[in-house]
């Protein structure tokens, strides 16, 4: 005859391991806009700039690229502004905005048990199908974020937040490709 290990035992075995830990649920939404909306207006407030990701993370990658090919970084003009001569491609407001994001979000993993390695894909996709899907996506997203001078945070947030119109547009834009586009990938995830 089997025996039940008692709850305590069980919540602490639950507990053990980096990876496993018991799943908290998700912050209501209305109250994690206002908080969200809370750290907009902060970073308006102590920084002069709104929120955006795009910019922080081409810093960094302008920054490996100084280290590796300097020559290269002199010679184009797009890095030259950040990272060119004698200028550091980290000194900007942007780089600790990204740092704080991603080192936030997971230390949120952690503590709310959601760090954890996985593929989120439909039944009906393979797991290397969803990665080549996900990294052609990212690279299409990231150079339209560029071009746009903006990614969605930087545009929708801080861009929709001082009410410009081209950042709504994007948006307009962003969504409706989104809902045009699910059409024909809706069997990745069916």
């Amino acid at each position: 005859m089997a025996t039940v290990a008692p709850a305590n035992e069980t919540t602490a075995k639950a507990r053990k391991g980096l990876f496993n830990r018991p799943e908290k649920p998700y912050i209501h939404p209305y109250l994690g806009g206002a908080l969200l909306g809370l750290v907009l207006f902060l970073a308006f407030l102590l920084t002069r700039n709104g929120l955006g990701a795009s910019g922080g993370l081409n810093r960094y990658v302008a920054a490996l690229e100084d280290l590796i090919v300097p020559g290269h970084v002199d010679q184009t003009p797009y890095l030259l502004k950040m990272a060119g001569g004698n200028l550091n491609p980290l000194d900007d407001w942007s780089v600790p905005v990204v740092t704080g994001a991603i080192l936030g979000g997971f230390v949120a993993g952690f503590l709310n048990g959601r760090l954890k390695v996985q593929i989120n894909k439909g039944p009906n996709i393979s797991n290397r199908t969803r990665l080549i899907m996900a990294f052609v996506g990212g690279v299409i997203f990231a150079y339209g974020a560029r071009m746009a001078r903006g990614c969605t945070s930087g545009q929708a947030l801080s861009g929709g937040a001082t009410l410009s119109a081209g950042s709504w547009a994007l948006m307009m834009c962003i969504f409706g490709g989104a809902y045009a586009l699910a059409y024909f990938l809706r069997k990745f995830w069916n």
